[in-house]
């Protein structure tokens, strides 16, 4: 009789994914297998942020404790600010604009295209921003089907009493 395995995939069908690529895939940090997300689609607004509890891969949980996606919220912004730089720098360079000339609206062109950038964007940035933050706490372990899961919960119950 076999032992049944508590892994989603059996070993011989790991990917192996190098860290921007588990990144931007949202992928688990500690084995790089198993999606964040419970739909993969970002564009699917009704379910945008709903996140597996534990990876379906290691069990790994994805919330360390209570308001750890918080910090993503600077992740984001920093996203967000090099979207926006990076749009209105290829508006300069491609198309150009004058700031001395009144008559030349292509600034307001390149500001509308930046915000509509960056609104398209949200969705994907906000999940990539939580993959991010949870890779700064939960690193990879290449021997994950054997090592145990570190312990994140909160150990310090202060202003959690009732």
């Amino acid at each position: 009789m076999e032992k049944e395995s508590k892994y989603q995939l059996p070993e011989s069908q790991d990917v192996k994914r190098n860290y921007l690529s588990a990144i931007f895939t949202c992928r688990c940090p500690r084995c790089r297998q198993g999606h964040l997300f419970e739909d993969r689609n970002p564009y699917h607004l009704k379910n945008t942020m709903k996140m597996y509890k534990t990876c379906q891969s290691c069990g790994q949980p994805t919330e360390i404790e209570v308001g750890f996606y918080t910090g993503a919220a600077y992740v984001s912004y920093a996203l967000t600010v090099a979207i926006g730089t990076a749009v209105f720098v290829a508006w300069y360079i491609l198309i150009g604009f004058e700031m001395r000339n009144l008559d030349d609206f292509r600034i307001f062109w390149c500001l509308l295209t930046t915000v509509s950038v960056i609104l398209i964007a949200t969705p994907y940035v906000m999940r990539l921003s939580r993959s991010i933050w949870l890779s700064f706490f939960v690193h990879y372990d290449k021997d994950w089907r054997t090592n145990d899961i570190k312990d994140y919960e909160r150990v310090n119950a202060i202003g959690m009493e009732k």
